[in-house]
Protein backbone atom coordinates (compact mmCIF):
# COMPACT_ATOMS: atom_id res chain seq x y z
CA UNK A 1 0.00 0.00 0.00
CA UNK A 2 3.04 2.52 0.90
CA UNK A 3 4.46 1.66 -2.38
CA UNK A 4 1.13 2.60 -4.19
CA UNK A 5 0.73 5.79 -2.60
CA UNK A 6 4.79 6.86 -3.11
CA UNK A 7 3.98 5.63 -6.74
CA UNK A 8 1.32 8.03 -6.99
CA UNK A 9 2.97 10.82 -5.25
CA UNK A 10 5.79 10.51 -7.52
CA UNK A 11 3.84 10.69 -10.48
CA UNK A 12 1.69 13.56 -8.97
CA UNK A 13 4.83 15.47 -8.60
CA UNK A 14 5.94 15.13 -12.05
CA UNK A 15 2.68 15.98 -13.61
CA UNK A 16 3.18 19.51 -11.85
CA UNK A 17 3.86 22.74 -13.59
CA UNK A 18 3.97 26.28 -12.05
CA UNK A 19 1.01 26.89 -12.46
CA UNK A 20 -0.51 24.12 -11.27
CA UNK A 21 1.84 24.38 -7.80
CA UNK A 22 0.40 27.74 -7.52
CA UNK A 23 -3.33 26.60 -8.31
CA UNK A 24 -2.96 23.75 -5.82
CA UNK A 25 -0.58 25.66 -3.02
CA UNK A 26 -1.92 29.40 -2.84
CA UNK A 27 -2.32 29.57 0.71
CA UNK A 28 1.33 28.72 1.79
CA UNK A 29 2.81 30.50 -0.76
CA UNK A 30 0.97 33.73 -0.87
CA UNK A 31 -0.09 33.42 3.07
CA UNK A 32 2.55 31.57 4.96
CA UNK A 33 5.86 31.82 3.16
CA UNK A 34 5.64 35.24 1.40
CA UNK A 35 4.65 36.37 4.99
CA UNK A 36 6.40 34.63 7.51
CA UNK A 37 9.64 34.02 5.77
CA UNK A 38 10.62 36.47 2.92
CA UNK A 39 8.99 39.61 4.39
CA UNK A 40 10.36 38.85 7.94
CA UNK A 41 13.90 37.51 6.42
CA UNK A 42 14.11 40.76 4.74
CA UNK A 43 13.01 42.92 7.79
CA UNK A 44 15.45 41.28 10.00
CA UNK A 45 18.33 42.28 7.68
CA UNK A 46 17.04 46.36 7.79
CA UNK A 47 17.11 45.37 11.63
CA UNK A 48 20.53 44.05 11.81
CA UNK A 49 21.82 47.14 9.63
CA UNK A 50 19.94 49.05 12.36
CA UNK A 51 21.48 47.82 15.13
CA UNK A 52 25.00 47.97 13.60
CA UNK A 53 24.86 51.81 12.45
CA UNK A 54 22.75 52.24 15.73
CA UNK A 55 25.25 51.39 18.08
CA UNK A 56 27.16 54.62 19.12
CA UNK A 57 23.65 55.85 20.08
CA UNK A 58 22.88 52.58 22.32
CA UNK A 59 26.16 53.01 24.17
CA UNK A 60 25.20 56.66 24.65
CA UNK A 61 21.73 55.59 25.79
CA UNK A 62 23.50 53.23 28.15
CA UNK A 63 25.73 55.38 29.98
CA UNK A 64 23.26 58.10 29.81
CA UNK A 65 21.07 55.53 32.12
CA UNK A 66 23.97 54.31 34.00
CA UNK A 67 25.04 58.20 34.83
CA UNK A 68 20.75 59.17 35.67
CA UNK A 69 20.61 55.45 37.93
CA UNK A 70 17.18 55.86 37.98
CA UNK A 71 15.37 54.14 40.64
CA UNK A 72 13.27 50.81 39.03
CA UNK A 73 10.19 49.51 40.66
CA UNK A 74 9.40 45.47 39.75
CA UNK A 75 6.33 44.44 41.07
CA UNK A 76 5.10 41.05 41.38
CA UNK A 77 1.57 40.70 41.48
CA UNK A 78 0.00 36.81 41.68
CA UNK A 79 -1.64 33.62 43.49
CA UNK A 80 -0.40 30.84 45.20
CA UNK A 81 3.20 31.86 43.80
CA UNK A 82 4.74 31.17 47.29
CA UNK A 83 6.73 28.07 45.69
CA UNK A 84 8.39 30.43 43.04
CA UNK A 85 9.25 33.51 45.25
CA UNK A 86 12.77 32.16 46.71
CA UNK A 87 13.66 31.55 43.11
CA UNK A 88 12.87 34.61 41.81
CA UNK A 89 14.16 37.25 44.44
CA UNK A 90 17.32 35.35 44.10
CA UNK A 91 17.53 36.41 40.76
CA UNK A 92 16.44 39.65 41.10
CA UNK A 93 18.86 40.16 43.65
CA UNK A 94 21.68 39.45 41.66
CA UNK A 95 20.99 41.67 38.53
CA UNK A 96 24.10 43.85 37.44
CA UNK A 97 21.61 47.34 37.97
CA UNK A 98 21.10 47.26 41.65
CA UNK A 99 18.80 50.33 42.34
CA UNK A 100 15.99 48.65 42.29
CA UNK A 101 12.62 48.45 44.13
CA UNK A 102 11.01 45.27 44.70
CA UNK A 103 7.22 44.53 45.52
CA UNK A 104 5.12 41.60 45.91
CA UNK A 105 1.54 41.45 45.58
CA UNK A 106 -0.53 38.64 47.23
CA UNK A 107 -3.71 38.00 45.58
CA UNK A 108 -5.73 36.30 47.88
CA UNK A 109 -3.65 33.04 47.96
CA UNK A 110 -4.61 30.24 50.11
CA UNK A 111 -1.01 28.32 50.08
CA UNK A 112 2.11 29.67 52.28
CA UNK A 113 2.82 32.88 50.40
CA UNK A 114 1.95 34.88 52.97
CA UNK A 115 4.39 33.61 55.17
CA UNK A 116 7.15 33.74 52.49
CA UNK A 117 6.31 36.76 51.58
CA UNK A 118 6.64 38.33 55.19
CA UNK A 119 9.62 36.41 55.55
CA UNK A 120 11.10 37.89 52.58
CA UNK A 121 9.94 41.33 53.48
CA UNK A 122 11.35 40.90 56.91
CA UNK A 123 15.03 39.60 55.95
CA UNK A 124 15.28 43.20 53.87
CA UNK A 125 15.22 40.90 50.34
CA UNK A 126 12.06 42.69 49.01
CA UNK A 127 10.52 46.26 50.36
CA UNK A 128 6.85 45.46 50.07
CA UNK A 129 4.76 42.84 50.65
CA UNK A 130 0.86 43.25 50.00
CA UNK A 131 -1.69 40.95 51.15
CA UNK A 132 -5.16 41.48 49.63
CA UNK A 133 -6.85 38.93 51.74
CA UNK A 134 -9.73 38.81 48.84
CA UNK A 135 -9.21 37.72 45.20
CA UNK A 136 -9.44 40.72 42.61
CA UNK A 137 -7.42 39.03 39.86
CA UNK A 138 -3.99 39.97 37.96
CA UNK A 139 -4.95 43.14 36.81
CA UNK A 140 -5.80 43.99 40.73
CA UNK A 141 -2.92 42.63 41.69
CA UNK A 142 -0.53 44.74 39.66
CA UNK A 143 -2.75 48.23 40.28
CA UNK A 144 -2.19 47.64 44.00
CA UNK A 145 1.15 46.91 43.56
CA UNK A 146 1.70 50.26 41.41
CA UNK A 147 0.37 52.71 44.10
CA UNK A 148 2.86 51.83 46.52
CA UNK A 149 6.15 52.59 43.33
CA UNK A 150 8.33 55.18 43.51
CA UNK A 151 9.99 54.53 40.51
CA UNK A 152 11.21 56.53 36.88
CA UNK A 153 10.11 52.93 35.77
CA UNK A 154 7.96 49.80 36.44
CA UNK A 155 8.49 46.29 35.50
CA UNK A 156 5.88 43.91 35.59
CA UNK A 157 7.20 40.35 36.35
CA UNK A 158 6.30 36.67 36.53
CA UNK A 159 6.85 35.02 40.14
CA UNK A 160 7.14 31.54 37.82
CA UNK A 161 10.14 33.28 35.69
CA UNK A 162 13.69 33.65 36.11
CA UNK A 163 15.60 36.38 34.30
CA UNK A 164 19.62 36.62 32.95
CA UNK A 165 21.92 39.02 35.52
CA UNK A 166 21.88 42.13 32.68
CA UNK A 167 17.83 41.54 32.27
CA UNK A 168 16.88 44.44 34.13
CA UNK A 169 19.35 46.84 32.77
CA UNK A 170 18.69 45.34 29.21
CA UNK A 171 15.19 46.50 28.89
CA UNK A 172 14.96 49.91 30.41
CA UNK A 173 17.77 51.62 27.98
CA UNK A 174 15.41 51.44 25.14
CA UNK A 175 13.70 54.33 26.91
CA UNK A 176 17.43 56.31 26.86
CA UNK A 177 17.53 55.56 23.43
CA UNK A 178 13.69 57.00 22.20
CA UNK A 179 11.91 59.68 24.71
CA UNK A 180 8.78 58.76 23.03
CA UNK A 181 9.05 55.12 24.33
CA UNK A 182 6.84 54.07 26.80
CA UNK A 183 6.59 50.41 27.21
CA UNK A 184 9.22 47.82 26.51
CA UNK A 185 8.73 44.22 26.11
CA UNK A 186 11.35 41.53 26.99
CA UNK A 187 12.47 38.38 25.40
CA UNK A 188 10.73 35.18 27.17
CA UNK A 189 12.65 31.89 26.30
CA UNK A 190 10.72 28.53 27.60
CA UNK A 191 12.89 27.02 30.52
CA UNK A 192 11.09 23.61 31.14
CA UNK A 193 12.02 22.65 26.84
CA UNK A 194 13.28 19.19 28.01
CA UNK A 195 9.52 18.43 29.95
CA UNK A 196 8.09 17.06 27.10
CA UNK A 197 7.48 17.19 23.71
CA UNK A 198 4.68 20.27 24.26
CA UNK A 199 7.10 22.31 25.91
CA UNK A 200 9.87 21.14 23.40
CA UNK A 201 7.27 22.32 20.37
CA UNK A 202 6.66 25.59 22.40
CA UNK A 203 10.63 26.10 22.90
CA UNK A 204 10.34 26.53 19.40
CA UNK A 205 7.60 28.53 18.68
CA UNK A 206 9.17 30.81 21.08
CA UNK A 207 12.31 31.28 19.29
CA UNK A 208 11.02 31.48 16.01
CA UNK A 209 7.38 32.78 16.29
CA UNK A 210 7.17 34.66 19.04
CA UNK A 211 10.56 36.35 19.87
CA UNK A 212 11.80 36.74 15.94
CA UNK A 213 8.34 38.11 14.87
CA UNK A 214 8.65 40.55 17.83
CA UNK A 215 11.79 42.06 16.79
CA UNK A 216 10.04 42.30 12.98
CA UNK A 217 6.99 43.98 14.61
CA UNK A 218 9.03 46.47 16.90
CA UNK A 219 11.22 47.38 13.79
CA UNK A 220 8.15 48.21 11.88
CA UNK A 221 6.44 49.65 14.46
CA UNK A 222 3.86 47.69 14.77
CA UNK A 223 4.84 45.58 18.26
CA UNK A 224 1.13 45.20 19.36
CA UNK A 225 1.77 43.26 23.27
CA UNK A 226 4.34 43.28 26.66
CA UNK A 227 4.07 40.41 27.66
CA UNK A 228 3.21 40.08 31.42
CA UNK A 229 6.41 37.68 32.26
CA UNK A 230 8.81 40.78 31.49
CA UNK A 231 7.52 44.12 30.43
CA UNK A 232 8.57 47.53 31.32
CA UNK A 233 6.79 51.11 31.31
CA UNK A 234 7.53 54.80 32.08
CA UNK A 235 5.58 55.49 35.49
CA UNK A 236 3.95 58.73 34.17
CA UNK A 237 2.58 56.95 30.97
CA UNK A 238 1.28 53.94 33.30
CA UNK A 239 -0.24 57.00 35.20
CA UNK A 240 -1.54 58.28 32.02
CA UNK A 241 -3.56 55.22 31.39
CA UNK A 242 -4.92 54.98 35.10
CA UNK A 243 -2.77 51.12 34.88
CA UNK A 244 -4.41 47.55 33.96
CA UNK A 245 -7.67 47.08 32.90
CA UNK A 246 -9.25 43.60 33.91
CA UNK A 247 -7.80 40.82 31.29
CA UNK A 248 -7.49 38.11 30.33
CA UNK A 249 -5.63 40.02 27.59
CA UNK A 250 -4.39 42.66 29.63
CA UNK A 251 -0.86 42.60 28.20
CA UNK A 252 -1.88 43.33 24.79
CA UNK A 253 -4.78 45.59 26.35
CA UNK A 254 -2.40 48.20 27.98
CA UNK A 255 0.09 48.29 25.29
CA UNK A 256 -2.49 49.39 22.95
CA UNK A 257 -3.62 51.62 25.73
CA UNK A 258 -0.57 52.95 25.74
CA UNK A 259 -0.22 53.33 21.77
CA UNK A 260 -3.25 54.89 21.25
CA UNK A 261 -1.92 58.08 23.55
CA UNK A 262 0.85 58.11 20.65
CA UNK A 263 3.58 56.15 22.79
CA UNK A 264 6.11 53.97 20.93
CA UNK A 265 6.23 50.42 22.13
CA UNK A 266 9.26 48.72 21.77
CA UNK A 267 10.88 44.89 22.07
CA UNK A 268 14.14 44.30 23.60
CA UNK A 269 15.45 40.61 22.30
CA UNK A 270 18.88 40.86 24.93
CA UNK A 271 16.56 41.42 27.90
CA UNK A 272 15.96 37.70 28.92
CA UNK A 273 13.30 35.90 31.13
CA UNK A 274 12.84 32.15 30.88
CA UNK A 275 9.42 30.82 31.91
CA UNK A 276 7.73 27.60 32.10
CA UNK A 277 5.36 26.48 29.96
CA UNK A 278 2.20 24.19 29.93
CA UNK A 279 3.47 21.15 30.05
CA UNK A 280 0.72 19.08 28.61
CA UNK A 281 -1.66 19.55 25.60
CA UNK A 282 -4.64 20.25 28.61
CA UNK A 283 -3.17 22.49 30.17
CA UNK A 284 -1.80 24.41 26.43
CA UNK A 285 -5.13 23.87 25.36
CA UNK A 286 -6.63 26.26 28.41
CA UNK A 287 -3.68 28.97 27.62
CA UNK A 288 -4.17 29.50 24.21
CA UNK A 289 -7.81 29.72 24.43
CA UNK A 290 -7.51 31.92 27.13
CA UNK A 291 -4.91 33.94 24.90
CA UNK A 292 -6.67 33.83 21.53
CA UNK A 293 -10.03 35.36 23.14
CA UNK A 294 -7.99 38.36 23.82
CA UNK A 295 -7.97 39.05 19.84
CA UNK A 296 -11.78 39.46 19.86
CA UNK A 297 -12.29 41.10 22.96
CA UNK A 298 -9.91 43.98 22.95
CA UNK A 299 -8.53 44.11 19.07
CA UNK A 300 -12.04 43.36 17.50
CA UNK A 301 -14.45 44.65 20.14
CA UNK A 302 -12.87 47.48 22.85
CA UNK A 303 -10.16 49.07 20.61
CA UNK A 304 -12.10 48.72 17.52
CA UNK A 305 -11.62 52.65 17.07
CA UNK A 306 -8.28 52.32 15.92
CA UNK A 307 -9.76 50.84 12.89
CA UNK A 308 -11.52 54.15 12.28
CA UNK A 309 -10.30 57.62 11.03
CA UNK A 310 -10.56 60.45 13.81
CA UNK A 311 -8.74 63.09 15.21
CA UNK A 312 -6.51 60.12 17.33
CA UNK A 313 -5.62 58.77 14.23
CA UNK A 314 -2.44 56.64 13.35
CA UNK A 315 -1.66 54.66 10.95
CA UNK A 316 0.87 52.76 12.71
CA UNK A 317 -1.44 51.80 14.98
CA UNK A 318 -4.28 50.82 11.98
CA UNK A 319 -1.65 48.73 10.31
CA UNK A 320 -0.91 46.59 13.70
CA UNK A 321 -4.26 45.97 14.23
CA UNK A 322 -5.20 45.09 10.58
CA UNK A 323 -2.18 43.02 10.24
CA UNK A 324 -3.04 41.22 13.28
CA UNK A 325 -6.29 40.66 12.13
CA UNK A 326 -5.46 39.79 9.24
CA UNK A 327 -3.43 36.61 9.85
CA UNK A 328 -4.80 36.03 13.03
CA UNK A 329 -8.17 35.94 12.41
CA UNK A 330 -9.26 36.35 8.91
CA UNK A 331 -6.77 34.16 7.52
CA UNK A 332 -7.01 31.96 9.90
CA UNK A 333 -10.74 31.24 8.25
CA UNK A 334 -9.15 31.75 4.88
CA UNK A 335 -7.12 28.09 5.36
CA UNK A 336 -10.55 26.14 5.61
CA UNK A 337 -11.60 28.17 2.51
CA UNK A 338 -8.28 26.67 0.98
CA UNK A 339 -9.50 23.51 2.32
CA UNK A 340 -12.74 23.32 1.27
CA UNK A 341 -11.20 24.42 -2.07
CA UNK A 342 -8.96 21.76 -2.77
CA UNK A 343 -11.77 18.85 -1.42
CA UNK A 344 -14.31 20.39 -3.95
CA UNK A 345 -12.14 20.90 -7.02
CA UNK A 346 -9.37 18.15 -6.45
CA UNK A 347 -10.84 15.42 -4.47
CA UNK A 348 -8.57 12.95 -6.41
CA UNK A 349 -4.94 14.74 -5.48
CA UNK A 350 -5.92 15.27 -1.82
CA UNK A 351 -3.80 13.00 -0.16
CA UNK A 352 -1.00 14.32 -2.66
CA UNK A 353 -1.96 17.97 -1.52
CA UNK A 354 -1.69 17.09 1.81
CA UNK A 355 1.58 15.69 1.52
CA UNK A 356 3.41 17.96 -0.36
CA UNK A 357 1.66 20.80 2.26
CA UNK A 358 3.15 19.19 5.16
CA UNK A 359 6.78 18.61 3.27
CA UNK A 360 6.94 22.14 1.97
CA UNK A 361 5.80 23.56 5.92
CA UNK A 362 8.91 21.23 7.14
CA UNK A 363 11.38 22.43 4.81
CA UNK A 364 10.29 26.01 5.53
CA UNK A 365 10.49 25.38 9.17
CA UNK A 366 13.74 23.44 9.00
CA UNK A 367 15.35 26.65 7.06
CA UNK A 368 13.71 29.32 9.32
CA UNK A 369 14.93 27.56 12.70
CA UNK A 370 18.75 27.50 10.62
CA UNK A 371 18.50 30.65 8.90
CA UNK A 372 16.82 32.58 12.37
CA UNK A 373 20.06 31.46 14.31
CA UNK A 374 21.79 34.22 12.75
CA UNK A 375 19.75 36.92 14.62
CA UNK A 376 17.91 35.39 17.66
CA UNK A 377 20.05 36.83 21.26
CA UNK A 378 20.53 33.17 22.41
CA UNK A 379 18.77 30.02 23.14
CA UNK A 380 18.98 28.21 25.98
CA UNK A 381 19.89 25.24 24.53
CA UNK A 382 22.05 23.72 21.71
CA UNK A 383 20.51 24.23 18.23
CA UNK A 384 20.63 20.20 17.72
CA UNK A 385 18.25 19.23 20.38
CA UNK A 386 15.40 20.89 18.67
CA UNK A 387 16.00 19.77 14.86
CA UNK A 388 14.54 16.53 15.85
CA UNK A 389 10.81 18.44 16.57
CA UNK A 390 10.93 20.30 13.62
CA UNK A 391 9.02 18.02 11.84
CA UNK A 392 6.01 18.16 14.76
CA UNK A 393 5.98 21.96 14.13
CA UNK A 394 3.84 21.70 10.93
CA UNK A 395 1.50 19.75 12.83
CA UNK A 396 1.28 22.34 15.87
CA UNK A 397 0.88 25.41 13.91
CA UNK A 398 -1.11 24.10 11.23
CA UNK A 399 -3.31 21.98 12.69
CA UNK A 400 -3.60 22.18 16.46
CA UNK A 401 -2.78 25.82 17.14
CA UNK A 402 -5.36 26.83 14.22
CA UNK A 403 -8.37 24.51 15.42
CA UNK A 404 -7.89 26.17 19.22
CA UNK A 405 -7.72 29.43 17.44
CA UNK A 406 -11.11 29.16 15.67
CA UNK A 407 -12.48 27.54 18.56
CA UNK A 408 -11.61 30.68 20.96
CA UNK A 409 -12.74 32.94 18.24
CA UNK A 410 -15.84 31.81 17.71
CA UNK A 411 -16.57 31.16 21.62
CA UNK A 412 -15.67 34.92 21.80
CA UNK A 413 -17.42 36.42 19.50
CA UNK A 414 -20.65 34.77 19.60
CA UNK A 415 -20.90 34.36 23.41
CA UNK A 416 -17.96 36.56 25.30
CA UNK A 417 -16.86 33.48 27.10
CA UNK A 418 -13.70 35.54 27.97
CA UNK A 419 -16.17 37.05 30.65
CA UNK A 420 -16.78 33.45 32.28
CA UNK A 421 -13.06 32.29 32.61
CA UNK A 422 -12.09 31.05 35.89
CA UNK A 423 -8.56 33.19 35.32
CA UNK A 424 -10.40 35.94 36.65
CA UNK A 425 -12.62 36.30 39.89
CA UNK A 426 -15.98 35.83 38.67
CA UNK A 427 -17.21 39.33 40.64
CA UNK A 428 -14.05 41.03 38.20
CA UNK A 429 -15.51 39.68 35.20
CA UNK A 430 -18.91 41.11 35.51
CA UNK A 431 -17.74 44.52 36.26
CA UNK A 432 -15.38 44.33 33.07
CA UNK A 433 -18.55 43.21 31.03
CA UNK A 434 -20.68 45.66 32.25
CA UNK A 435 -18.04 48.69 31.61
CA UNK A 436 -17.14 47.15 28.52
CA UNK A 437 -13.55 46.62 29.55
Amino acid sequence: MFDDILDNYLRFLESLTVEHFIRLFWFYIFFEFLRYFILEFAVLNLWKLSKFFNRGKYEKAKKDFWFEYPLISIIIPGKNEGKHLYKLIRSLNEQTYRNLEIIVVDDGSDDDTEIIGRDLEKAGLIDHFIRNEVRGGKASGANTALRFTKGKYIVHLDADCSYDRDAMEKIIIPFYMDKDVAGVGGNVMVRNYKESLVTSLQAIEYYDTISIGRVVTSYLGIYRIISGAFGAFRADALEQVKGWDIGPGLDGDITVKLRKLGYKIKFEQEAVCLTSVPNTVKKLTKQRLRWDKSLIRFRVRKHKDVLIPNQAFSFLNFFAFLENITYNLILNFKWYIYLIDMMANYPSQLINIIITNILLYTFTNFMKFVVYSLYRARTNASYTYFLIYIPCMVFYFGYYLRVVRTIAYIQEFFFKRSYKDPWNPEKTSVHAQRMKL
